[in-house]
């Protein structure tokens, strides 16, 4: 067999234009735009690459986006003093910090400055929290985005036998509270889980979020499975000088045997900025007291 191709760049696509046309009627009601200011500390050049991404999505889908660049040297003080005033700005409905922080600086720290309220990225223990208990609140956009992906290819999922790889607050974590939340069954492996191929041979959908090339082989899934790669590495150049994207699962011998699966690129990476643009909206029709668009 041959597994079906999950398009993310197609389904992103789709979800942009949804968020930019309830932009745009945002924009009528309340006479403002939708507002997203996006805070880079340093010069890294994939956070450099992410944040662009970021301003352009927010260009083409008419929100306001506002980029804060601070020299790396910046202390932890001034980067919260600015997340403070950012929180109190009311022309921004969202805050993005982003990740990672130099090493002088306590991400957790500066996480924790954020209005929850102003959390797209989902980051905030409060929010954190509400996803835990069931309560509403922002959902981080990878695990959203993959779960949304999921949903579209196998329709209802309870019932269904789950297993995260991974175990981050980023995406392995809150991933495995959103599939709890329609009732999979959830398993969540990572690096001290015994015979991890055994594991996922009996999974109905595998999410893979470790951050190691191609380190689960198709033989290690169950036939048919449903397949999320959220790995992006990159390896060394091929003998033609050109650079080569992988995930964490290894494809070549993933596609023989899963029902569908996310290639990389194309597959997860597109979800995560579509969804950074809904949850921005939901968080300025929140604060502006609107009914909450559906762009799902």
């Amino acid at each position: 067999m041959s597994a079906s191709l999950i398009d993310g760049k197609a389904f992103a696509a789709g979800l942009r234009q949804r968020a930019s046309d309830a932009a745009a009627r945002f924009t009528v009601q309340t006479g403002r735009p939708v507002g997203l200011a996006v805070v880079l500390v340093g010069d890294d050049p994939a956070s450099d690459l992410y944040v662009r991404s970021k301003a352009r999505a927010c260009k083409e889908a008419g929100l306001h986006g506002v980029e804060h660049r601070l020299p790396v040297q910046t202390s932890q003080a001034d980067l919260c003093a600015l997340v403070e005033h950012l929180n109190t700005d009311p022309a921004v409905d969202g805050i993005l910090v982003q990740l990672p922080l130099p090493p002088h600086i306590d991400e957790a720290a500066v996480l924790a400055v954020v209005s929850p309220e102003k959390d797209v990225d989902g980051f905030h223990v409060v929010n954190a929290g509400r996803l835990a208990t069931g309560a509403s609140g922002f959902v981080p956009c990878t695990p959203l985005g993959c779960l949304m992906l999921l949903k579209d290819r196998l329709g209802p999922l309870a019932g269904l036998d789950a297993v995260v790889v991974g175990r981050s607050n980023i995406v392995g974590k809150p991933m495995a509270q959103l599939l709890l939340a329609e009732h999979c069954t959830v398993t969540v492996a990572h690096s001290r889980t015994g015979d991890l191929a055994a594991v996922l041979r009996r999974a109905d959908i595998v999410v893979v979020a470790i951050g190691r090339p191609q380190a689960i082989p198709g033989d290690w899934l169950k036939p048919g499975a449903t397949v999320i790669d959220v790995g992006i590495n990159r390896l060394q150049p091929d003998a033609e000088g050109r650079n080569r994207l992988v995930g964490d699962v290894d494809f070549a011998s993933a596609v023989a045997v899963a029902g569908a699966i996310t290639p990389v690129p194309g597959g997860v990476g597109p979800m995560t900025i579509a969804v950074l643009l809904c949850n921005t909206l939901q968080a300025a029709h929140q604060r502006a007291n609107l009914p909450l668009p559906n762009l799902a």
